[in-house]
């Protein structure tokens, strides 16, 4: 995706407008909110493409809470990021 093709958060329809925006907006939440790596793989693929990276992280602050799931390219759990190896815990 060119800079010129990303899509900004003002132009995906405000400050929520991000999500419709998001590389795993058509994923079932059980993937996006999954506790495990294998589970969350769909999600954590999404991410390595999505142009709203920096907006979901700013928006979940998912270190700032005991959020599970997917969020900005990692995996978070009670709040923590999850250590990912090859194997996928």
């Amino acid at each position: 995706m060119s800079a010129s093709s990303a899509v900004r958060p003002t132009e995906a329809g405000g400050a929520s407008g991000w999500r419709s925006a998001a590389a795993c907006s058509g994923l079932s939440p059980t993937v996006v909110f999954a506790r495990r790596a294998a589970d969350a793989a769909p999600a954590l693929r999404a991410c390595a493409r999505c142009p709203v990276r920096r907006q979901c992280e700013e928006t979940v602050a998912p270190g700032e809470s005991w959020f599970d799931g997917v969020s900005a390219g990692r995996l978070w759990r009670n709040g923590r990021p999850v250590a990912l190896d090859g194997a996928h815990q």
